[in-house]
């Protein structure tokens, strides 16, 4: 019983990565029109923050940096400095008053995320029981929602009016005060105050973060992997690995990619859509996230109730099939009336909680051994989120300016789901219920 409080304590602990790493993500999407106002940013400048941000490439080179040095120096090392790198991202954001500085804000916050997560996912599976891998990793992916979720209700509250007046957020007063410090009293100088205080609420969380997760004792099971006499191949790393190895790789990135490319389009520009392709303002746009968000929330918690008991193919198959339906509900109903836009955030909601994200943080800690482990993670996050940053790119030209693309955008999106779902649910693995051991030993004979 001790244990299992134990590995729920650093479960929570760690979990603030994911927390971080989509408030971030959430927090620069929920403030994308107000810095585009108040800095003067085209579309093209928009896709350049998405494509560097915690969102894409910015995560992409932290998470090869971080897997490598995870698997070298252990994950405790990640946890004592990667937080104030994160710190010192966001106060780039917070002052920013230029879109090189915001760039660069984004840009050391996204690595800092990125250099987190594959020593996250991988510390949670080598600290949980066998019994409760899957539900450990579930509680990780609730802090990927409610992250969101705060920065949201936080965005609508300080929300700068919009429509005129009685628009604005209940608390933008608080808003005006802020600002009338640095002597702002209006305009898009004013409204943009919303956006920093909300990335002011993550430097806090961030610093909480780095006092809890500095104390977490090494993981077990990567000290038990140190060999102090290595064979050539296992000096070799990661480049010296079977076919098994890169077989796997390429499964659970073909899997993760195909569905991130969408996920993160939505994750950084869904406010932005809904208020140009919707018609909705920044207060209702924010608004109606939340509630997708709500619902995520409480599909990952009933996704982390159950996935440690039941077939894990079906329950895939289950969660992207949902995400298929959204997309193919926007192609025939359309998200310009507020129906459309309901159904659409619930479909996006209930995919979100039993997510393919969900499944390759519990499969990419599952397949690899110890020694290679953290590093595989990072390998795969480099690919995927480098090429969603090229994605992101792309998609602001097939969007247009104000949503005119966004059907030819929505028929790429379904078919990168529909290659997602056919990828994962014939390739899912048979771990439930095994030891990382035992994993190990069936895939990996010769280690």
């Amino acid at each position: 019983m001790e244990e299992k409080k134990s590995s729920l304590k650093s479960t929570i602990a760690v979990s603030l990565t994911n927390y971080l790493d989509a408030g971030a993500i959430v927090a620069g999407a929920s403030g994308l029109t107000l810095w585009k106002d108040y800095l003067g940013l085209s579309e093209s400048n928009l896709g350049w923050l998405n494509a560097i941000s915690a969102n894409c490439l910015g995560a992409a080179i932290g998470a090869i940096i971080g897997g490598f040095l995870a698997d070298r120096y252990g994950r405790k090392a990640i946890y004592t400095y990667n937080m104030l790198i994160y710190m010192a991202g966001v106060l780039l954001i917070l002052f920013s008053v230029s879109f090189p500085m915001l760039l660069l804000g984004f840009l050391v916050t996204g690595i800092s995320v990125g250099v987190g997560v594959p020593a996250s996912w991988t510390y949670i599976s080598e600290s949980s029981e066998v019994k409760n891998r899957g539900r450990n990793i579930g509680i990780s992916q609730m802090a990927w929602g409610i992250g969101p979720t705060i920065i949201l209700i936080l965005g609508t509250l300080l929300a700068p009016p919009t429509g005129g007046a009685g628009s604005e957020g209940a608390l933008f007063p608080f808003v005006q005060g802020v600002a009338g410090i640095f002597g702002v009293t209006d305009g898009a100088s004013l409204h943009v105050f919303s956006s920093r205080i909300v990335f002011a609420s993550l430097f806090i969380v961030a610093l909480i973060a780095w006092l809890l997760q500095r104390q977490l004792e090494e993981s077990k099971e990567w000290k038990q992997s140190l060999n102090p006499n290595p064979s050539p191949s296992e000096r070799g790393g990661i480049a010296s690995a079977g076919w098994k190895f890169w077989r796997t790789i390429l499964f659970l990135a073909g899997m993760y990619l195909t569905w991130n490319l969408v996920a993160s389009v939505m994750g950084f520009f869904q406010q932005h859509i809904y208020e140009t392709a919707g018609g909705l303002s920044n207060s209702a746009a924010n608004l109606l996230s939340v509630g997708q968000w709500i619902v995520i929330i409480a599909t990952t918690f009933f996704f982390s109730m159950i996935v440690d008991k039941v077939n894990q193919r079906w329950l895939y198959f289950t969660g992207v099939m949902f995400a298929v339906l959204a997309w193919v509900m926007v192609l025939t109903v359309g998200i310009t009336s507020i129906t459309g836009l309901l159904v659409f955030t619930l479909l996006w909601g209930l995919q979100g909680g039993i997510s393919v994200q969900a499944f390759y943080a519990l499969w990419a800690s599952e397949l690899f051994p110890a020694k290679y482990r953290a590093a595989a993670q990072g390998v795969m996050f480099f690919i995927v989120r480098g090429l969603s940053a090229a994605w992101g790119l792309g998609f602001v030209y097939i969007y247009g300016e104000q949503g005119e693309g966004f059907t030819r955008a929505a028929w790429v999106m379904l078919l990168l789901l529909v290659i997602s779902l056919v990828i994962g649910t014939v390739g899912a693995p048979d771990t439930r219920g095994k030891t990382l051991e035992e994993i190990t030993k069936e895939r990996y004979k010769e280690l």
